[in-house]
């Protein structure tokens, strides 16, 4: 491990706090060291107050802050006289910890501080960094893991044996810290935890840090624990209905709908190939902080032995005609590992999923590195059990609020590079819903929640690839808005030809058949019921001239919507239809357009686009917003509805 310490970079950050800021993000930018808010940082300074007193403040950072991107505002400033008397108590509970510390805070709008906070002010240097680092992880994670570390760092470090974050913590650091701290000591090592380096600036904590945790690297190298080796296996896909279904019992037992990553590359396949795998991935996680960053869903009433099983009923009937078990759970309901699927990881929304993914990578790396070693140890049962049910987390947990009305599900919108499909991603993605977006130009959002296909829906070829695009990156198909259409110029019957005809019909009708068949399997494994809406035309319950093509394949669709409502309710599948009427901001209404349809009528372009009953413009987003909210649970209770988006059409009404 090298340092990052950029002297140039170094220069733009003035204050001691800012320092802090400055390699804060250094080993937030090392992923083998803290990852997705782990990790904790501190500076102590003197400040001036109001009234003229120098106070000693920790600024520590704040909880919700990532290390990699935090900002000075991202530490709580907390009075240091306070948190030294706090020390010396015998006993303070975790919620009247916290109280402390925020009512004793010199800034008001700061985030809460660490619940490390008391730990920091108590150890006897200006500048702390504490990192999860995963090499001294897959040391520590080991039988004789103390006397591996006792054995990289000599008197370097002050070794304090588990205990769970909190004041216990800090007044046992407290007891051992004075005892065996000596000249040399420049660290201290959290058995199955992580490891703390100090410094009496920014730059001489961090590269301690560095230096500290390349130590237990060069350790691993010489005892042939570095470098993984991982043989090439070859293992049959899955089909994206077995992904489905998986994506299915997952949520039925959880109560509640989650996406799910699954990851299929050559290292986690590898993995999940290993003969110990049912006993190593059972064992728990590398430190209690991937426990507090992978606890998004809770399970009330479950202990940890429940709580690590929770799918053993479904896996048993899923595996009854198995002589192996193909899934293996980690401790969490948060995580699978298939062999035919890979490493699946799920949450309530993609972040979480992936944040579940990129600690289990890490967590990989440490069991397999502590395993050469000799063997990988977790914290026991009930160590994990006090970190899920810990007052501070559950405190949190009452905190989170109601989670977004489709969170935890995935839509699937075609033509969605523009227009109505453009506003129906966004007011999906805007409801907490995963969107995957099918359209000939897939360059739209870059985000996790989001995923654009190229596709041309006439292709059955294009739309299976999509298919498996989507399964495979969010784990299933719980709603379906059809809204990608073609309107040909007008053309009077009398002049329609055969191939204008069959064009439209192919785009228009045949495209939807052939996207509804395909997504049946997939919606009758939605969790909360598939839903199906159809963007169709105010032209179906009142034709204009030249557009008999465009009318008829919309009529055709409507009908084709009605039957599948009829044929699906059984599979709790529910299909509506929209009629939207001039919607101007499309790509099909330029502005010559809209200044001659004005003219025509001998009308402003204002007044044509309001002529309706209602007497008001109608927008992508106001078809988009329905579309979304007949796929809610306002809806629940509907199917083979027609509903028009029209400000009122006097031929419709």
């Amino acid at each position: 491990m090298k340092s990052l310490w950029n002297d140039q970079e170094a220069a733009g950050y003035k204050s001691e706090l800012a320092q802090r800021v400055y390699t804060s993000r250094l080993l937030g930018r090392d992923k083998s060291l803290v990852l997705h808010g782990g990790g904790n940082t501190s500076v102590k300074a003197t400040t001036r107050n109001l009234i003229g007193e120098n106070e000693e403040i920790l600024y520590v950072k704040g909880s919700g802050w990532d290390l990699e991107f935090i900002e000075e505002a991202g530490f709580s400033p907390v009075r240091m006289a306070h948190l030294l008397k706090l020390a010396k108590l015998e006993a303070l509970n975790d919620p009247q910890m916290v109280n402390e510390l925020v009512t004793n805070m010199t800034r008001a709008s700061a985030p809460a501080p660490s619940v490390e906070t008391i730990l920091h002010a108590l150890l006897p240097h200006k500048f702390v960094d504490h990192t999860h680092a995963d090499a001294v992880l897959a040391v520590t994670n080991t039988a004789n893991g103390e006397k591996r570390i006792a054995e990289i760092y000599g008197d370097q470090v002050v070794i304090i044996p588990y205990i769970m974050p909190g004041f216990d913590l800090a007044r046992l650091c407290a007891e051992l810290f004075p005892k065996h701290a000596g000249a040399n000591t420049i660290g201290m090592v959290l058995l199955k935890h992580g490891i703390f380096s100090f410094g009496a600036n920014a730059r001489e904590s961090y590269e301690r840090m560095i230096t500290l945790v390349d130590l237990a690297e060069r350790y691993l190298d010489k005892q042939h624990a570095w470098s993984l080796k991982h043989a090439d296996v070859k293992t049959p896909a899955a089909s994206i209905a077995e992904v489905a279904l998986l994506r299915s019992e997952i949520s039925r037992v959880a109560g509640f709908p989650m996406v799910m990553a699954s990851q299929r590359d050559a290292r986690t396949a590898a993995f999940i190939a290993r003969k110990d795998i049912a006993t190593i991935s059972q064992q728990g996680p590398v430190t209690p902080d991937h426990v507090i960053r992978t606890k998004r869903l809770p399970m009330p009433g479950r202990n940890v032995d429940v709580y690590a099983g929770a799918y053993r009923d479904y896996f048993a009937q899923h595996n009854a005609k198995s002589k192996e078990p193909k899934a293996i759970l980690d401790a969490a309901p948060r995580l699978v590992l298939d062999k035919s699927i890979g490493m699946c990881t799920l949450g309530r929304s993609m972040k979480d999923a992936y944040i579940v993914a990129d600690l289990y990578m890490h967590t990989m790396d440490v069991i397999e590195r502590a395993t050469l070693l000799g063997g990988f140890i977790a914290l026991p049962a009930q160590d994990i059990f006090d970190v899920e049910y810990w007052d501070l987390e559950q405190a949190k947990l009452k905190k989170t609020g109601k989670p977004l009305m489709f969170a935890g599900e995935v839509a699937l919108v075609t033509g969605a590079a523009s227009g109505i499909g453009k506003a129906c991603v966004d007011s999906l993605l805007a409801r907490g819903a995963a969107v995957v977006g099918l359209d000939l130009h897939a360059n739209m959002h870059k985000r996790p929640d989001f995923l654009g296909v190229r596709c041309d829906v006439t292709s059955a070829t294009d739309i299976t690839a999509a298919l498996e695009a989507a399964v495979r990156t969010f784990g299933g198909l719980d709603m379906l808005v059809l809204n990608a259409g073609i309107f040909p110029g007008g053309t009077a019957i009398s002049k329609l030809d055969d191939a204008q005809w069959r064009d439209v019909m192919k785009v228009n009708v045949d495209a939807n058949l052939t996207l509804l068949r395909s997504c049946h399997p997939l919606l009758k494994l939605a969790p909360r019921g598939g839903r199906v809406t159809v963007i169709g035309s105010k032209n179906v319950p009142a034709p204009g001239h030249g557009a008999g093509a465009y009318s008829a394949s919309k009529a055709a669709l409507t009908q084709l919507a009605r039957v599948a409502a009829l044929e699906w309710g059984t599979d709790n599948i529910r299909v509506n239809t929209l009629h939207p009427d001039a919607v101007f901001d499309t790509g099909l209404w330029t502005a010559e357009v809209l200044t001659a349809r004005a003219a025509h009528y001998g009308l402003s372009v204002e007044q044509y686009k309001q002529r309706n009953v209602l007497k008001t413009e109608v927008s992508s987003r106001d078809v988009a917003e329905l579309a979304a909210e007949l796929c809610g649970p306002l809806f629940a209770k509907t199917t083979g509805a027609q509903v028009p988006v029209d400000g009122g059409n006097e031929r419709v009404i």
